[in-house]
């Protein structure tokens, strides 16, 4: 009997033990998990067994309304020759599901869990013009779910999009670029798409300065469309951004030289023209330009439509440097031309009257004029003390030989034969100093006629000179007025725009 009651003992508590691991193993099962643990095991079941596929609604027609919004955290690169804009941002979105809904007074008054993304349904929103390698644009974030079933989720993406550059004004530059968000497969009987709390533009709150970038504006559009593939309505927002070039970088290492450049190439025409490096300087110049050309093009896209003002205004300079070499010859040629041939007259009248005038010039024309005017005087006077000189032969010749003699009746007495002797004496003598009076006046005039020959020709070559320094300062001034144009026609976007810059006002909103 004694054994018998032990060996019940014994079995009633194994029994007792065998129960409590049960009921203690049911606990850990259930009895142990937290109310926000037992909501989400509780309605991620539910959802699994109906399946994430399809739209969470009840009847099928009708409509999930889907708000979406962006806050722009940061601009990361715009590449212009790939025309792809690269931005940081959180993407925000907010539905309804019917089938994520409780009663919070059932579980501990709990109003809202976090669940993972891909457990539940969620809308094909996508970035239409996306322009990325990638699979994924979205880091994994959890889902927030509120217990009357609404759903938030805000992930976030670093999107690359499509952006048509325009680079005309370079650098300082004005782009547009867009970002369209819809939904890739349901149409608008489907899925609305609307704005997040009304917000129509890029939520900057958060928003880190970039150092190349000023956001001047931003915008957004809510649109409909009916594309060819299909003829129901689509829905989609189309997120712009202007933004503009900060072009202190390229002031430095674009503008700067070119401006010094085409200062430089203003000393060209101020070189004289016997220097040699005249000719050298612009030959240096030019290919100091292309080296900038190929600094630039390696900056912008190659592919463009336009090309850039300030490449245009490279090419100018290097057209403008060919052309004053070019000049400089031509200067230089007129220059050295010496006495070949003489000025035209109307080449003569055009530039040393007029245009000399106008270049500030005076001075060399009027020595010039002086030296002609002097030289005209000088032969003149010249001329007149000769003929007044050489006369005195010709006056001797048109005299009669008594006045020769000082007799009156022009014939000699017997008793005056000494000085007929002497009188035939100083006749020979005079003709002997007639002779060589004549042959000295024709070596004179041989002499004058050289050196006028000398002067003309001096002054044939001097006039050449005065020509080549005319236009040589006629293409200076040309040139410094190509300048002054070019330079307006480039920067005038930039000098007229600072009065109206709507850059600051969303500077200071951020």
């Amino acid at each position: 009997m004694m054994c018998y009651s032990g060996r019940m003992l014994s079995l009633m508590t194994v029994t007792l033990l065998l129960h409590w691991s049960l009921s203690s193993s049911n606990s850990s099962d259930f009895g142990f998990l937290s109310p926000e643990k037992l909501l989400i095991k509780t309605l991620l079941d539910r959802y699994e067994e109906i399946g994430k596929m399809g739209r969470p609604v009840v009847h099928q027609d009708s409509i999930i309304n889907v708000e979406y919004g962006l806050t722009l955290i940061q601009i990361l690169d715009l590449d212009e020759r790939n025309q792809v804009l690269s931005t940081n941002v959180w993407a925000t979105y907010k539905w309804k599901d019917i089938y994520m809904q409780w009663d919070p007074s059932e579980y501990s008054n709990i109003t809202k869990i976090r669940v993972p993304n891909g457990s539940i349904w969620q809308p094909d929103i996508k970035l239409y013009n996306y322009a990325d390698e990638r699979l994924e644009e979205k880091r994994q974030a959890f889902v927030v779910v509120s217990y009357d079933g609404t759903i938030e989720w805000l992930p976030q993406a670093i999107f690359k999009s499509s952006c048509a550059i325009d680079i005309r004004h370079f650098p300082f530059d004005v782009q547009k670029c867009k970002m369209k968000f819809g939904s890739w497969t349901y149409d608008g009987s489907k899925i609305d798409l609307n704005f997040i709390y009304g917000n129509e533009n890029f939520d900057l709150s958060e928003y880190v300065k970039s150092n190349e970038w000023d956001i001047v504006r931003s915008k957004a559009v809510r649109n409909i469309i009916i594309y060819t593939c299909c003829p129901e309505p689509y829905v989609d927002l189309t997120f712009e951004l202007e933004i503009r070039r900060k072009p202190a970088f390229y002031n430095y290492i674009l503008i700067l030289p070119c401006i010094l450049l085409s200062s430089l190439t203003l000393v060209l025409f101020w070189l004289p023209p016997e220097s040699p490096a005249k000719m050298q300087l612009g030959m240096n110049i030019f290919v100091a330009f292309f080296v900038l050309l190929l600094l630039l093009a390696e900056s912008t896209p190659p592919a463009a439509s336009s090309i850039p003002l300030i490449g245009a205004y490279y090419c100018l300079n290097m057209i403008l440097i060919t052309l004053s070499t070019f000049l400089s010859v031509v200067v230089v040629n007129l220059y050295f031309r010496g006495a070949r041939k003489e000025v035209p007259g109307l080449v003569k009248r055009i530039l040393v009257d007029y245009v000399a005038r106008l270049m500030c010039m005076k001075d060399q024309v009027r020595d010039s004029k002086l030296d002609k005017h002097f030289r005209n005087k000088q032969k003149h006077t010249n001329n007149k003390d000769k003929n007044f000189k050489f006369d005195k032969v010709g006056y001797f010749e048109m005299q009669t030989e008594e006045s020769w003699k000082g007799v009156p009746n022009g014939t000699p007495s017997v008793n005056d034969s000494d000085s007929s002797r002497s009188f035939s004496s100083t006749v020979g003598l005079f003709y002997s100093l007639e002779s060589d009076i004549r042959e000295i006046k024709n070596l004179i005039k041989q002499m004058i006629d050289k050196s006028d020959e000398k002067e003309a020709k001096d002054r044939i070559a001097r006039e050449w000179r005065i020509v080549a320094l005319v236009l040589d300062r006629l293409f200076f001034f040309l040139y410094m007025l190509a300048i002054v144009i070019s330079l307006l026609a480039i920067f005038e976007h930039t000098l007229f725009r600072q009065g109206d810059d709507p850059a600051n006002d969303v500077e200071n909103s951020l």
